[in-house]
C-alpha cells in the first residue's frame, strides 16, 4: 500500500507543427516563457515530423523538458523506440520522458502496416520498457508515462512505468476515473497526469477529433475539458488534484497563452 502523497503540479503542451517550422520555433519559445514545464510533440507518422528530430530541436531551443506524447507501440518495435528514448535522455541530458501507449484502434492499418492486436500492443509496451531499462543502465531513468486504457494497461503501468495517463472518452464518469486513479495511487506512488483535449469551445488538433460536441462535454462536467477562463480552469485544476489526484495536466498548444495565467499560478504548488 503506497502512502498518499500530493504531488506540486506541472504542465505540458503537446505542439505539433501546424503552420512552417520558423512559426513552430517561435511557438516553442513562447511556451517556455509562459511556465510550462515540458514540449510534447504526438507520434503521427506522415502529418508530422519523426519525434526524435522535432524534441531534440525544441530542446535545443529552450530549457523545456521535451516527450512524446505519446509513442505508439502499434507502429514501434521495442528495441527502437528504446534506444531513441536512451538516446533522447543521453542528448537532452535528463530532459526528456517517453510516453508510450499502445496507439490508437486502426493507425497501422492506415499505414500500410500488419494489424496489432491489443495483447501484442501490450506486450511491445512491456519489451519497450524492459529494453529502455537495459539502454538506460545504472546511470541514467528515462522516465515513462504510460497512456491506460482499460484494467490490463492500468495493471502494466503499475508494474513498469513512472506516471500514468487516463486514455478517457469524452463520457468518461468522474467519479469512477476517480476510484480507478484512486486504486492506482493507493498501490504505487506514481503521477498521475490528465490529457485535456478541450478548452472553452475549441478542439486541440491531434489531441481529440474536431467533431466533438463542446457544449454537452461542459454540461456533463467531462475531464477532457476546461474552462477557458483562466481562474476558473485553475479552481478546477486544483479541484482535480484535490478530488481525484491528478498533478500533471497537458493542454493543446493552441490553449498555451489562454491558460498560462492559471499555469502561472499553479505550477509548484
Amino acid at each position: 500500500m503506497s502512502e498518499q502523497v500530493t504531488r506540486p503540479f506541472r504542465f505540458g503542451v503537446v505542439a505539433p507543427i501546424t503552420a512552417d517550422v520558423a512559426a513552430w520555433r517561435d511557438r516553442v519559445r513562447r511556451i517556455a516563457d509562459s511556465g510550462y514545464s515540458t514540449l510534447l510533440m504526438p507520434d503521427v507518422p506522415t502529418s508530422q515530423p519523426s519525434l526524435a528530430p522535432t524534441l531534440a530541436t525544441a530542446a535545443a531551443l529552450t530549457d523545456l523538458r521535451v516527450g512524446s506524447w505519446v509513442y505508439a507501440a502499434a507502429l514501434r518495435e521495442p528495441w527502437s523506440a528504446a534506444w531513441e528514448a536512451h538516446s533522447m535522455s543521453v542528448l537532452t541530458e535528463g530532459r526528456f520522458e517517453m510516453g508510450l501507449g499502445a496507439g490508437r484502434p486502426g493507425i497501422e492499418t492506415e499505414l500500410g502496416l500488419p494489424a496489432v492486436s491489443h495483447a501484442d500492443r501490450r506486450a511491445r509496451m512491456r519489451e519497450t520498457v524492459e529494453r529502455l531499462r537495459e539502454f538506460d543502465g545504472p546511470e541514467v531513468h528515462t522516465p515513462v508515462i504510460m497512456a491506460v486504457a482499460g484494467p490490463k494497461t492500468d495493471a502494466l503501468a503499475l508494474e513498469i512505468a513512472d506516471g500514468v495517463t487516463f486514455v478517457l472518452p469524452p463520457d468518461a464518469d468522474r467519479t469512477a476515473t476517480t476510484q480507478r486513479a484512486r486504486a492506482i495511487s493507493s498501490r504505487r506512488d506514481v503521477e498521475l497526469s490528465q490529457h485535456v483535449a478541450v478548452v472553452g469551445d475549441r478542439v486541440a488538433p491531434f489531441m481529440a477529433p474536431s467533431t466533438l460536441d463542446t457544449a454537452a462535454l461542459h454540461a456533463a462536467d467531462s475531464l477532457v475539458v476546461l474552462p477557458s477562463d483562466a481562474a476558473a480552469a485553475a479552481d478546477e485544476i486544483e479541484r482535480r488534484r484535490e478530488e481525484i489526484g491528478f498533478s500533471y495536466f497537458v493542454i493543446g498548444a493552441d490553449f498555451a497563452e489562454t491558460l498560462a495565467p492559471a499555469v502561472a499560478k499553479l505550477a509548484g504548488r
